[in-house]
């Protein structure tokens, strides 16, 4: 699995590849992903709104698609399955990972679906090329396989409350899981599921250039925190977006897809 591409070989490779923006912001920062997109963005990239590019009949926030939804949306942007995708962002939580993570549940190629490491921050920072220029892409036919093995649901949770057979993983900040912080959307309440363990996706980033970590030491920090890779796993987050952070991790670490609670908090913490 390509999991992860650095900005020097996205640099070299921008004309042989298919570029999204996935930037996505917490509604509490007041920030607009697409006007910034539509201020400065890499070369060819297009921008993936994922609110919009989501199961827009679930009464939760950005859930993974339809199938049918999926093929039309990938194929409005002219993707082919054939495509090595870079996905990247300009997010304080990784959004690229959720993209990331959605391209894996449809059965894209796993070594044709990549992170930008250190996202447009770091290729910002560097220097290198940005446009304003927007470019249109001649539609596809693209065609979806749904991996329904790499979500879960709420029953599939509760269930597991019961006979614990795998272990769930959280990637909100400590204050949040343990209850100290209230949720930012008000229907939800403080906490976190019985039996859940907690791994700041945070930990897993460099914050000099926003780059993950090596190898190595996300395998420390896996262990530090009580986490075997070795073991069945899956991962949660507020609403899915950082849960992907911990997923693509774990595919850094063990070569594997991660599973995710696609409802997470957003859903299990409803009042």
């Amino acid at each position: 699995m390509k999991n992860l591409v650095s900005t020097s070989w996205l640099q070299k490779n921008l004309d042989n590849v298919r570029i999204f923006d996935a930037s996505w912001h917490l509604p509490s920062t007041n920030r607009s992903a697409f006007d910034e997109f539509k201020m400065a963005h890499i070369k060819n990239s297009i921008f993936f709104d994922i609110d919009k590019n989501s199961n827009l009949d679930s009464s939760l926030p950005h859930m993974l698609p339809k199938k049918d939804d999926w093929e039309k949306i990938l194929s409005k942007f002219g993707i082919k399955n054939s495509d090595h995708v870079v996905i990247y962002d300009n997010s304080d939580v990784i959004s690229s990972c959720r993209v990331w993570y959605t391209f894996l549940y449809f059965n894209h190629d796993s070594n044709l679906v990549s992170v930008l490491d250190g996202g447009l921050k770091k290729w910002l920072k560097e220097k290198k090329e940005i446009t304003k220029d927007i470019k249109i892409f001649k539609n596809s036919s693209y065609l979806a396989e749904e991996k329904k093995s790499l979500v879960l649901d709420k029953n599939q949770i509760t269930d597991n409350i019961k006979n614990k057979s795998f272990d769930l993983i959280d990637a909100r900040g400590k204050q949040r899981f343990l209850g100290l912080q209230p949720e930012a959307r008000k229907q939800l309440k403080s906490g976190n599921i019985k039996g859940s363990k907690n791994l700041p996706y945070t930990e897993l980033i460099n914050a000099k250039d926003h780059t993950f970590k090596k190898k190595e030491e996300l395998m420390s920090i896996f262990k530090k925190n009580n986490v075997d890779p070795s073991k069945k796993i899956a991962f949660t987050c507020g609403s899915g977006i950082t849960a992907c952070v911990l997923g693509l991790t774990y595919s850094i670490i063990g070569g594997r897809k991660p599973v995710v609670y696609d409802g997470s908090w957003a859903e299990y913490g409803i009042k």
